[in-house]
């Protein structure tokens, strides 16, 4: 459904050392730096996919999205999606895709959400049944119905949000790119999203591209991880694949009820009675790690857990030195 093969995007830099002088050189003859954002990326997508697209801030990730959707043009590479090239049949691949950037709007913002969704019907040509039942079944799944007649200035950012879910699928799209949908949302308003996501996923096979930096995101919703930084592909794989690479290292947290002498290994106390520690069972058993710990405390309960997802990805981005 979406193939990439050998994208490479660069910008041009102004570059300028700071003071008045340098300012006046800058004015005269400008000097500028090449980056590049995109290097060779590669990767296929079928449809019915969640995708992760993850990396730290500056790897390249919403400036594939931007390629992807037909925004930017990449200097070199060739992208074929649902048979179109974005860059280049624009105007009927916009047809089928949905795109929200959590930073970006596509709502106007002094009049109600429903004017603008009826712009949207006229702009994307949209069926009057078509757009009925799609605004019905995005009202219901949305928790849209108190927001429809409001202007979008009046509405808070994690209501904003939900509309503009609602706009990027009024016209029934087979991929929706999310650019950060959650940045800045509450935990009720992220709770609705995700839900919203897997809902249109299982109910009409829509594929969908996320880049994000809320591993919550990542671990409700994905099946897939591909891991960008300093603009080239570095791990594409699922997430059990991922969480199976550091499956060794674990947290185990101690509850005690006496401690005997202090400590002389790494230890976070947590909450009084409480000690939380990494281990790794391929350098040490747990019951020697257990007998060693009872040494110092008496333990009354012991939790062990595999690393959290947040955990996991920090350790993937020092491993690739990002």
């Amino acid at each position: 459904m979406i193939q990439v093969e050998g994208i490479t995007k660069t910008f041009q830099v102004a570059k300028r050392n700071k003071g008045v002088i340098e300012a006046l050189k800058h004015l005269v003859r400008r000097e500028y730096t090449i980056v590049k954002a995109l290097d060779n990326v590669s990767f296929n997508i079928k449809q019915g996919e969640i995708v992760g697209y993850i990396g730290p801030n500056g790897a390249g990730k919403s400036t594939t999205i931007k390629v992807i959707s037909g925004i930017l043009v990449p200097d070199n590479g060739t992208c074929n999606i649902i048979g179109y090239t974005p860059w280049k049949d624009r105007k009927e691949y916009v047809k089928h895709i949905g795109v929200v950037f959590g930073q970006r709007t596509q709502l106007w913002w002094d009049v109600p959400v429903i004017d603008s969704y009826q712009l949207l019907k006229d702009i994307y040509k949209i069926p009057t049944n078509v757009y009925q039942n799609n605004l019905e079944l995005l009202t219901e799944t949305l928790e849209l119905k108190e927001l429809l007649n409001t202007p979008v200035r009046q509405l808070s950012l994690g209501q904003r949000m939900r509309c503009e879910m609602g706009a990027a699928l009024l016209h029934d799209p087979k991929i929706l790119f999310l650019d950060e949908p959650t940045i800045g949302l509450d935990a009720v308003s992220k709770k609705a999203v995700r839900n919203f996501i897997k809902t249109i996923n299982q109910e009409k096979q829509v594929t969908v591209i996320l880049t994000t930096h809320d591993m919550r995101d990542i671990e409700e919703l994905v099946n897939r991880i591909i891991l960008i930084g300093k603009g080239k592909i570095l791990l594409d794989g699922t997430l059990d694949e991922v969480k199976l690479k550091f499956g060794s290292e674990k947290t185990m947290v101690i509850t005690y009820s006496t401690q005997f002498k202090p400590f002389d290994f790494p230890i976070e106390n947590i909450n009084g009675n409480q000690l939380r520690f990494m281990i790794n069972t391929n350098k040490q058993s747990l019951p020697q790690i257990i007998d060693k710990v009872s040494e110092y405390v008496q333990i009354e309960d012991i939790d062990i857990n595999h690393l959290p997802i947040e955990d996991i990805i920090v350790k993937l981005y020092k491993e690739y030195q990002l």
